[in-house]
Protein backbone atom coordinates (compact mmCIF):
# COMPACT_ATOMS: atom_id res chain seq x y z
CA UNK A 1 0.00 0.00 0.00
CA UNK A 2 2.48 2.60 0.61
CA UNK A 3 4.02 2.00 -2.74
CA UNK A 4 0.68 2.23 -4.47
CA UNK A 5 0.31 6.09 -2.48
CA UNK A 6 3.56 6.98 -3.21
CA UNK A 7 3.17 6.16 -6.57
CA UNK A 8 0.18 7.71 -7.00
CA UNK A 9 1.40 11.05 -4.66
CA UNK A 10 4.30 11.52 -7.39
CA UNK A 11 2.13 11.47 -10.59
CA UNK A 12 -0.07 14.35 -8.38
CA UNK A 13 0.50 18.24 -9.98
CA UNK A 14 -0.43 19.36 -6.77
CA UNK A 15 2.30 17.21 -4.57
CA UNK A 16 5.46 18.89 -4.91
CA UNK A 17 7.60 16.31 -3.16
CA UNK A 18 7.22 13.08 -0.83
CA UNK A 19 9.79 11.40 1.17
CA UNK A 20 9.36 7.27 2.21
CA UNK A 21 10.05 6.19 5.85
CA UNK A 22 9.64 2.44 6.60
CA UNK A 23 10.67 0.20 9.82
CA UNK A 24 12.70 -1.68 6.79
CA UNK A 25 15.21 1.31 5.72
CA UNK A 26 16.17 -1.05 3.36
CA UNK A 27 13.11 -1.07 1.54
CA UNK A 28 12.35 2.36 1.81
CA UNK A 29 15.57 3.20 0.17
CA UNK A 30 14.98 1.03 -2.72
CA UNK A 31 11.41 2.08 -3.18
CA UNK A 32 12.65 5.66 -2.80
CA UNK A 33 15.22 5.42 -5.74
CA UNK A 34 12.91 3.66 -7.99
CA UNK A 35 10.54 6.36 -7.86
CA UNK A 36 12.92 8.72 -7.75
CA UNK A 37 12.11 10.27 -4.58
CA UNK A 38 13.95 10.87 -0.88
CA UNK A 39 13.49 7.90 2.17
CA UNK A 40 14.32 8.70 5.56
CA UNK A 41 14.96 7.21 8.85
CA UNK A 42 11.82 5.73 10.07
CA UNK A 43 12.46 6.22 14.12
CA UNK A 44 14.05 9.78 13.42
CA UNK A 45 11.67 11.21 10.52
CA UNK A 46 9.24 14.24 11.70
CA UNK A 47 5.85 14.27 10.44
CA UNK A 48 5.54 17.25 11.78
CA UNK A 49 8.16 18.63 9.58
CA UNK A 50 5.52 17.74 6.69
CA UNK A 51 2.32 19.53 5.25
CA UNK A 52 0.85 15.95 5.58
CA UNK A 53 1.61 11.66 6.27
CA UNK A 54 0.02 9.26 4.50
CA UNK A 55 -0.21 6.08 6.89
CA UNK A 56 0.38 3.07 5.36
CA UNK A 57 1.94 0.51 7.84
CA UNK A 58 0.62 -2.98 9.29
CA UNK A 59 -2.33 -2.15 11.50
CA UNK A 60 -0.17 -2.54 14.72
CA UNK A 61 1.53 0.80 14.24
CA UNK A 62 -1.56 3.03 13.19
CA UNK A 63 -1.77 4.54 16.52
CA UNK A 64 1.33 5.55 17.59
CA UNK A 65 2.35 6.95 13.92
CA UNK A 66 -1.10 8.98 14.10
CA UNK A 67 -0.47 10.12 18.06
CA UNK A 68 2.72 11.13 16.62
CA UNK A 69 1.72 13.08 13.24
CA UNK A 70 -1.19 14.96 14.94
CA UNK A 71 -1.31 18.73 15.77
CA UNK A 72 -3.96 21.51 15.16
CA UNK A 73 -5.01 22.05 11.90
CA UNK A 74 -3.30 18.61 10.48
CA UNK A 75 -4.95 16.30 8.38
CA UNK A 76 -3.82 12.88 8.08
CA UNK A 77 -4.26 9.68 5.62
CA UNK A 78 -4.46 6.82 7.52
CA UNK A 79 -5.25 3.25 6.21
CA UNK A 80 -7.92 1.03 7.34
CA UNK A 81 -8.32 0.51 11.00
CA UNK A 82 -7.41 2.66 12.96
CA UNK A 83 -6.43 0.04 15.30
CA UNK A 84 -7.82 -3.28 15.87
CA UNK A 85 -9.61 -3.17 18.82
CA UNK A 86 -12.14 -0.83 19.57
CA UNK A 87 -10.86 0.80 22.21
CA UNK A 88 -8.24 2.30 20.70
CA UNK A 89 -9.92 3.61 17.60
CA UNK A 90 -12.22 5.16 19.88
CA UNK A 91 -9.10 6.48 21.86
CA UNK A 92 -7.00 7.81 18.43
CA UNK A 93 -10.61 9.69 17.56
CA UNK A 94 -11.03 11.62 20.80
CA UNK A 95 -7.27 12.77 20.78
CA UNK A 96 -7.25 13.69 17.56
CA UNK A 97 -11.00 16.17 17.72
CA UNK A 98 -9.44 17.06 21.22
CA UNK A 99 -6.47 18.91 19.01
CA UNK A 100 -8.69 19.65 16.36
CA UNK A 101 -6.99 17.19 13.81
CA UNK A 102 -8.76 15.29 11.34
CA UNK A 103 -7.84 11.57 9.76
CA UNK A 104 -8.90 10.24 6.49
CA UNK A 105 -9.69 6.79 6.60
CA UNK A 106 -8.75 4.30 3.49
CA UNK A 107 -12.04 2.95 2.67
CA UNK A 108 -11.47 2.68 -1.42
CA UNK A 109 -14.70 1.45 -2.57
CA UNK A 110 -15.72 5.07 -1.65
CA UNK A 111 -13.74 5.88 -4.75
CA UNK A 112 -14.83 2.75 -6.88
CA UNK A 113 -16.06 4.11 -10.21
CA UNK A 114 -18.89 2.02 -10.29
CA UNK A 115 -19.76 1.85 -6.60
CA UNK A 116 -19.77 5.23 -6.48
CA UNK A 117 -22.25 5.52 -9.26
CA UNK A 118 -23.94 3.27 -7.13
CA UNK A 119 -24.51 6.13 -4.44
CA UNK A 120 -25.15 8.72 -7.15
CA UNK A 121 -28.44 6.95 -8.20
CA UNK A 122 -29.29 6.14 -4.48
CA UNK A 123 -28.73 9.89 -3.32
CA UNK A 124 -30.84 10.56 -6.66
CA UNK A 125 -33.67 8.73 -5.55
CA UNK A 126 -33.45 6.29 -9.22
CA UNK A 127 -33.37 2.91 -7.43
CA UNK A 128 -36.21 4.50 -5.03
CA UNK A 129 -36.71 2.46 -1.52
CA UNK A 130 -33.71 0.33 -0.43
CA UNK A 131 -35.11 -3.41 -0.27
CA UNK A 132 -31.70 -5.74 -0.32
CA UNK A 133 -28.43 -5.59 -1.01
CA UNK A 134 -25.98 -8.79 -1.56
CA UNK A 135 -22.53 -8.40 -1.71
CA UNK A 136 -19.51 -10.60 -2.11
CA UNK A 137 -15.89 -10.39 -0.83
CA UNK A 138 -13.48 -12.95 -1.78
CA UNK A 139 -9.75 -13.12 -2.01
CA UNK A 140 -8.00 -14.78 -4.95
CA UNK A 141 -5.14 -16.26 -2.69
CA UNK A 142 -5.38 -17.11 1.25
CA UNK A 143 -3.36 -15.37 3.44
CA UNK A 144 -0.16 -16.02 5.25
CA UNK A 145 0.52 -17.05 8.38
CA UNK A 146 2.20 -13.93 9.35
CA UNK A 147 -0.84 -11.71 8.14
CA UNK A 148 -3.05 -13.52 10.24
CA UNK A 149 -1.17 -13.16 13.65
CA UNK A 150 -2.18 -9.54 12.83
CA UNK A 151 -5.22 -9.58 11.19
CA UNK A 152 -7.76 -10.01 14.08
CA UNK A 153 -10.18 -11.91 11.87
CA UNK A 154 -12.30 -12.22 8.46
CA UNK A 155 -14.83 -9.59 9.89
CA UNK A 156 -12.01 -6.98 11.06
CA UNK A 157 -9.54 -7.39 8.02
CA UNK A 158 -12.04 -7.91 4.94
CA UNK A 159 -15.53 -7.36 5.74
CA UNK A 160 -14.90 -3.85 7.03
CA UNK A 161 -14.87 -2.92 3.91
CA UNK A 162 -18.12 -4.70 3.11
CA UNK A 163 -19.83 -2.75 6.34
CA UNK A 164 -18.61 0.48 5.43
CA UNK A 165 -19.66 0.63 2.11
CA UNK A 166 -23.41 -1.55 2.72
CA UNK A 167 -24.03 1.44 5.14
CA UNK A 168 -22.84 4.38 3.37
CA UNK A 169 -25.18 3.04 1.00
CA UNK A 170 -28.03 2.88 3.06
CA UNK A 171 -26.85 6.35 4.79
CA UNK A 172 -27.92 4.02 8.10
CA UNK A 173 -25.74 2.73 10.58
CA UNK A 174 -25.95 -0.81 11.47
CA UNK A 175 -28.67 -2.05 13.76
CA UNK A 176 -27.93 -6.20 13.95
CA UNK A 177 -25.83 -9.27 12.39
CA UNK A 178 -25.95 -12.67 12.65
CA UNK A 179 -22.45 -13.80 11.48
CA UNK A 180 -21.14 -17.52 10.61
CA UNK A 181 -17.61 -18.48 9.96
CA UNK A 182 -15.75 -22.14 8.85
CA UNK A 183 -12.68 -23.27 7.98
CA UNK A 184 -13.37 -24.98 4.46
CA UNK A 185 -9.62 -25.78 3.27
CA UNK A 186 -6.95 -23.61 4.59
CA UNK A 187 -6.17 -24.51 7.96
CA UNK A 188 -4.14 -22.25 8.95
CA UNK A 189 -6.98 -20.06 9.42
CA UNK A 190 -7.84 -22.10 12.33
CA UNK A 191 -4.78 -21.21 14.51
CA UNK A 192 -6.41 -17.63 14.95
CA UNK A 193 -10.01 -18.89 15.57
CA UNK A 194 -10.98 -17.25 11.90
CA UNK A 195 -12.68 -19.00 9.02
CA UNK A 196 -11.69 -18.86 5.27
CA UNK A 197 -15.72 -18.77 4.83
CA UNK A 198 -18.16 -16.42 6.14
CA UNK A 199 -21.77 -15.17 5.82
CA UNK A 200 -23.61 -12.62 7.11
CA UNK A 201 -26.49 -10.97 7.76
CA UNK A 202 -26.18 -7.57 8.63
CA UNK A 203 -29.98 -5.20 8.90
CA UNK A 204 -29.52 -1.33 8.93
CA UNK A 205 -31.19 0.64 11.45
CA UNK A 206 -33.11 1.97 8.61
CA UNK A 207 -34.60 -1.46 7.71
CA UNK A 208 -32.10 -2.48 4.71
CA UNK A 209 -31.25 -6.17 4.44
CA UNK A 210 -27.62 -7.06 3.69
CA UNK A 211 -26.01 -10.48 2.79
CA UNK A 212 -22.73 -10.50 3.13
CA UNK A 213 -20.58 -13.58 1.55
CA UNK A 214 -16.71 -13.78 1.89
CA UNK A 215 -14.25 -16.43 1.04
CA UNK A 216 -10.09 -16.28 1.49
CA UNK A 217 -9.79 -18.03 -1.88
CA UNK A 218 -11.32 -17.91 -4.78
CA UNK A 219 -9.23 -20.55 -7.27
CA UNK A 220 -10.59 -17.82 -10.29
CA UNK A 221 -9.24 -14.72 -9.00
CA UNK A 222 -10.32 -11.81 -6.94
CA UNK A 223 -14.00 -11.27 -6.85
CA UNK A 224 -15.45 -8.19 -5.06
CA UNK A 225 -19.01 -7.30 -6.59
CA UNK A 226 -22.20 -5.88 -5.12
CA UNK A 227 -25.91 -5.59 -6.35
CA UNK A 228 -28.71 -3.46 -4.90
CA UNK A 229 -32.69 -3.54 -4.86
CA UNK A 230 -35.18 -1.09 -5.04
CA UNK A 231 -38.41 0.05 -5.50
CA UNK A 232 -37.46 1.41 -8.62
CA UNK A 233 -34.50 -0.35 -10.17
CA UNK A 234 -31.38 -3.09 -9.20
CA UNK A 235 -28.03 -2.19 -10.19
CA UNK A 236 -24.76 -3.95 -9.65
CA UNK A 237 -21.12 -2.85 -9.52
CA UNK A 238 -18.42 -5.38 -9.83
CA UNK A 239 -19.79 -7.58 -12.46
CA UNK A 240 -18.24 -7.41 -15.43
CA UNK A 241 -16.23 -9.25 -17.89
CA UNK A 242 -13.15 -9.72 -15.75
CA UNK A 243 -15.57 -10.97 -12.76
CA UNK A 244 -13.96 -14.50 -11.80
CA UNK A 245 -16.96 -16.53 -12.72
CA UNK A 246 -17.54 -19.26 -14.98
CA UNK A 247 -21.07 -18.42 -16.77
CA UNK A 248 -23.28 -21.44 -17.31
CA UNK A 249 -26.33 -19.65 -18.75
CA UNK A 250 -26.90 -19.55 -22.63
CA UNK A 251 -26.47 -16.13 -22.81
CA UNK A 252 -23.88 -15.09 -20.79
CA UNK A 253 -20.82 -12.19 -20.61
CA UNK A 254 -17.82 -12.94 -22.53
CA UNK A 255 -15.04 -13.91 -20.22
CA UNK A 256 -12.10 -11.88 -19.90
CA UNK A 257 -8.85 -12.12 -17.52
CA UNK A 258 -9.97 -12.69 -14.09
CA UNK A 259 -8.94 -9.54 -11.48
CA UNK A 260 -5.60 -11.25 -9.98
CA UNK A 261 -5.71 -9.34 -6.20
CA UNK A 262 -7.18 -6.68 -4.54
CA UNK A 263 -4.68 -4.13 -5.94
CA UNK A 264 -5.33 -5.11 -9.34
CA UNK A 265 -9.32 -4.83 -8.89
CA UNK A 266 -8.89 -1.66 -7.35
CA UNK A 267 -6.03 0.53 -8.50
CA UNK A 268 -8.23 3.42 -9.97
CA UNK A 269 -9.63 3.49 -6.75
CA UNK A 270 -6.78 4.12 -4.88
CA UNK A 271 -5.81 6.59 -7.58
CA UNK A 272 -8.95 8.19 -6.98
CA UNK A 273 -8.67 8.24 -3.30
CA UNK A 274 -5.61 9.44 -3.27
CA UNK A 275 -6.36 12.32 -5.17
CA UNK A 276 -9.57 13.26 -3.03
CA UNK A 277 -7.31 13.13 -0.30
CA UNK A 278 -4.55 15.38 -1.67
CA UNK A 279 -7.74 17.90 -2.90
CA UNK A 280 -8.58 17.96 1.06
CA UNK A 281 -5.37 19.08 2.07
CA UNK A 282 -5.48 21.83 -0.79
CA UNK A 283 -8.61 23.74 -0.86
CA UNK A 284 -10.54 22.10 2.38
CA UNK A 285 -14.03 20.48 2.17
CA UNK A 286 -15.85 17.76 3.83
CA UNK A 287 -13.65 15.01 4.63
CA UNK A 288 -13.87 12.29 2.09
CA UNK A 289 -13.74 9.50 4.70
CA UNK A 290 -14.18 10.10 7.81
CA UNK A 291 -12.90 8.03 11.44
CA UNK A 292 -16.57 7.32 12.17
CA UNK A 293 -16.29 5.45 9.05
CA UNK A 294 -13.85 3.29 10.98
CA UNK A 295 -15.21 3.27 14.46
CA UNK A 296 -18.51 1.48 13.25
CA UNK A 297 -17.00 -1.06 10.89
CA UNK A 298 -14.75 -1.76 13.41
CA UNK A 299 -18.08 -1.80 15.89
CA UNK A 300 -19.91 -3.87 13.66
CA UNK A 301 -17.10 -6.68 12.85
CA UNK A 302 -17.20 -6.99 16.90
CA UNK A 303 -20.44 -7.83 16.58
CA UNK A 304 -19.81 -10.49 14.13
CA UNK A 305 -17.43 -11.89 15.85
CA UNK A 306 -19.33 -12.30 19.31
CA UNK A 307 -22.64 -13.36 16.90
CA UNK A 308 -20.45 -16.09 15.47
CA UNK A 309 -19.11 -17.81 18.75
CA UNK A 310 -22.08 -17.34 20.36
CA UNK A 311 -24.95 -18.40 17.40
CA UNK A 312 -27.24 -15.98 17.68
CA UNK A 313 -28.15 -12.26 16.92
CA UNK A 314 -26.14 -9.87 17.63
CA UNK A 315 -27.00 -5.61 18.17
CA UNK A 316 -23.98 -3.11 17.42
CA UNK A 317 -25.73 -1.27 20.82
CA UNK A 318 -24.80 -4.15 23.12
CA UNK A 319 -21.15 -3.98 21.49
CA UNK A 320 -21.10 -0.70 22.37
CA UNK A 321 -22.47 -1.39 25.95
CA UNK A 322 -19.52 -3.35 26.97
CA UNK A 323 -17.19 -1.09 25.71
Amino acid sequence: MGQIRAEDLITHPAVKRVVIANRNAKRAAELASRLGVESAPFDRVDPLAFDSVMITTATANHAELLRKSMAPGRRIFCEKPIALELADAKSIVERARSVDCEIQIGFQRRFDKAMREVKRRIVAGELGTLYVMHLVSHDHQPSPREFLEGSGSIYRDLHVHDFDIATWFADSEAESVFATHKVREHKQYADFDDGDVSLIHLVTKNGVQVAISGTRHDPRGHDVRLEVFGSRDTVAAGLSSRTPLLPIDEQSLIAGQPWGGFIERFRDAFREETAAYVRWLSVGGDNPCPPSSAIHATEVALACEVSAKEQRVVTIDEVRAQR
